[in-house]
């Protein structure tokens, strides 16, 4: 079995926005996004991004773990789908969180549901949204 070796990076974000504008994105490593609300704009608004990191964590995560099954060279395309549903009643927050992962590859149904067992213990984002962080918010 393969050893995972664990890498580290400056991790978060920073929302600026001008007046009259909308926010724009921007990691520590020099990434950036525009963000959107409008309702039938095209792009990512903040729950858009909540859910596009705990998909793309779910998706890397089934890498991780076909490569700790040392099952990696049958892995085909690997997809995740996340959807959330808004709470009915105040505070304004997501009660509820699916993801439905799709695996391609030459695999029976028990390891795909080993590696999604696996994955859910590796994805950094649903373990932290699980957990229900302590989350800070201050004036700067």
């Amino acid at each position: 079995m393969a050893d995972l070796k664990i890498r580290t990076r400056d991790t978060g974000a920073t929302a600026r926005m001008e007046k009259g504008a909308m926010p724009v994105l921007s990691t520590p490593t020099g990434g950036s996004l525009d963000l959107v609300t409008g309702v039938s704009a095209p792009g990512f608004n903040p729950l858009d991004l909540l859910y596009a990191s705990l998909a793309a964590c779910l998706a890397l995560s089934i890498r991780s773990a076909a490569t700790k099954l040392g099952v990696t060279d049958r892995l085909g395309e690997v997809s995740a789908e996340v959807r959330g549903e808004k709470a009915a009643e105040g505070p304004s927050r997501v009660a509820r969180i699916e993801a439905v992962l799709h695996i391609g590859g030459d695999f029976d149904d028990a390891t795909r549901d080993q590696l999604i067992h696996m994955a859910e213990g590796i994805c950094t984002v649903s373990n932290t949204l699980a957990g229900g962080p302590e989350i800070a918010v201050r004036r700067g």
